[in-house]
C-alpha cells in the first residue's frame, strides 16, 4: 500500500525563526525581547540611583514580575473580545473618576486613590488603557477616515476623563489621557486640514487654562520660562538636573560614579528624575543607547499596528504604542529643561508600579492585537 506524505505546513501567522510556545501563548518575541533589555538596563541604572540599595531593586523586580504577569494575561484576549467590552471597560473608568472626586482618598495635596477592601488604587491609570480602546471602537463603526461628527465624539470622549483627572488636581496624568485620545484621532488618518485646525483651536484655548490652573500648576510653567529666577526653590529640580546630564559628557563619570545623584543634589533622582542620573554616569552615550531602545519598542509596536487584521486592531495597537512615546518625549523634555516639570516617570526605568503595570498591560493587548489573527 502507498502511503501518502503530506508536510506540515508552518503556521501562516507566524514570523521566520519566531519560537512556536511564544506564539502560541500569544507573545510577540521581538517586543518582549525590547521590553525586557529597556527594565534590564533601568534596574542597572536604579541600582546606582537608589545608591545601591538592593532592597529598592527587590521591590522593583517584585513589580516587574506582577507587570509581566498582566502582560501576559492581557495578551490571551483577542480583539474581538477586547472591542466588545471597550465601551463598558470606559465607562467603568469614569464612573471611578467619578467616585474620586466624591469619597476618594487624599495624599499629598491631591484627591487621586479610590480604595475597596482595603485595596488602594488610581483609577485614572485605567483610563490611559480604557480610553484608547473605547476611541478605537467608535473609529472602527465605520470606514476610516473619520468624519467630522465621529472626531468630534472622540473630542468629547476624551475631554470627560481628562477635565475629571485635572480636577485631582494631576496635571501630568490628565495630559497623558488626553494623548491617548489624540493619537488614536491621528492614527484614524486625520486630513492635514483637520489636523492644523484642531491644533489652532488647542493654541487658542491654551491661555484661557492659565485661569483654571492651581497655583503650583502655574509656578511649574513660570519655572520653566526661567527656572534661574528661583534657584533654591521652584527651579531647583530642573538646574540640578541640568547640571548632572551636562557633567556627563560624551561618556559619562561612569556606573555607580554620579556625584550630583550621589551626594543628594539630585532631588527624585531614582523616580521622574533618573534620565539626569543615566546622562551623568553613562554621558551622551548611554542616553543614545537608551533611546535607541524605546525607538526599538516604539517601532515593533508601530509595525503591528500597520499588519492588524482590522481597523479596531491598527488603531488600538497604534494608540497604545504612541502613548509609550509620549511618556518617554515629555519625561526626557522635561528633566532636560525643555518641558515644563509635570510629574511622568520615565517609562520602564523609573522605580515605581502603577505605570509600570499600566505600560504593560498595554502592551499586552498590543501582543493580543499582534498574535490573534483571523
Amino acid at each position: 500500500m502507498a502511503v501518502r506524505f503530506t508536510p506540515s505546513l508552518p503556521d501562516r501567522d507566524m514570523e521566520p525563526g519566531e519560537p512556536g510556545l511564544l506564539r502560541r501563548i500569544h507573545i510577540d518575541a521581538p517586543l518582549l525581547l525590547g521590553l525586557l533589555a529597556l527594565c534590564g538596563f533601568g534596574l542597572l541604572v536604579l541600582y546606582s540611583a537608589s545608591g545601591q540599595d538592593p532592597l529598592t531593586v527587590r521591590r522593583q523586580l517584585i513589580r516587574l514580575g506582577v507587570a509581566f504577569g498582566v502582560m501576559l494575561v492581557l495578551a490571551q484576549v483577542p480583539p474581538t473580545s477586547l472591542r466588545r467590552w471597550s465601551l463598558g471597560i470606559y465607562a467603568a473608568g469614569v464612573g471611578m473618576l467619578v467616585a474620586v472626586l466624591l469619597f476618594g482618598e487624599t495624599g499629598k495635596g491631591a484627591q487621586r486613590w479610590l480604595e475597596v477592601g482595603g485595596l488602594r488604587f488610581q483609577p485614572s491609570e485605567l483610563l490611559k488603557i480604557a480610553l484608547p480602546m473605547a476611541a478605537a471602537w467608535l473609529l472602527s463603526l465605520r470606514p476610516l477616515p473619520p468624519r467630522l461628527l465621529e472626531i468630534l465624539l472622540v473630542v468629547m470622549l476624551t475631554l470627560i476623563p481628562v477635565l475629571l483627572i485635572a480636577e485631582q488636581p494631576d496635571l501630568g496624568t490628565s495630559l497623558l489621557v488626553a494623548s491617548a485620545g489624540v493619537m488614536v484621532l491621528f492614527i484614524a488618518g486625520l486630513s492635514w486640514s483637520m489636523i492644523l485646525g484642531l491644533a489652532s483651536l488647542a493654541a487658542a484655548i491654551a491661555p484661557l487654562l492659565w485661569l483654571v490652573m492651581h497655583d503650583y500648576q502655574r509656578a511649574r510653567v513660570l519655572t520653566f520660562l526661567n527656572p534661574e529666577s528661583d534657584p533654591l526653590g521652584t527651579g531647583y529640580h530642573i538646574i540640578q538636573s541640568q547640571i548632572a546630564i551636562g557633567s556627563g559628557g560624551i561618556y559619562g563619570k561612569g556606573w555607580l560614579n554620579g556625584t550630583q545623584s550621589h551626594l543628594e543634589f539630585l532631588p527624585e533622582r531614582h523616580t521622574d528624575f533618573i534620565f539626569a542620573v543615566v546622562g551623568e554616569e553613562l554621558g551622551f552615550s548611554g542616553i543614545l543607547a537608551l533611546l535607541a531602545l524605546y525607538l526599538v519598542v516604539i517601532l515593533r509596536g508601530l509595525l503591528i499596528a500597520v499588519r492588524a487584521p482590522d481597523n479596531y486592531g491598527r488603531l488600538l495597537a497604534g494608540g497604545l504604542t504612541l502613548v509609550f512615546f509620549v511618556y518617554v518625549f515629555v519625561n526626557t523634555g522635561m528633566v532636560t529643561g525643555l518641558l515644563p516639570v509635570v510629574g511622568i516617570p520615565l517609562p520602564l526605568v523609573s522605580y515605581g508600579g502603577t505605570s509600570m503595570v499600566t505600560l504593560l498591560a498595554g502592551f499586552g493587548l498590543v501582543m493580543g492585537v499582534a498574535t490573534h489573527k483571523k
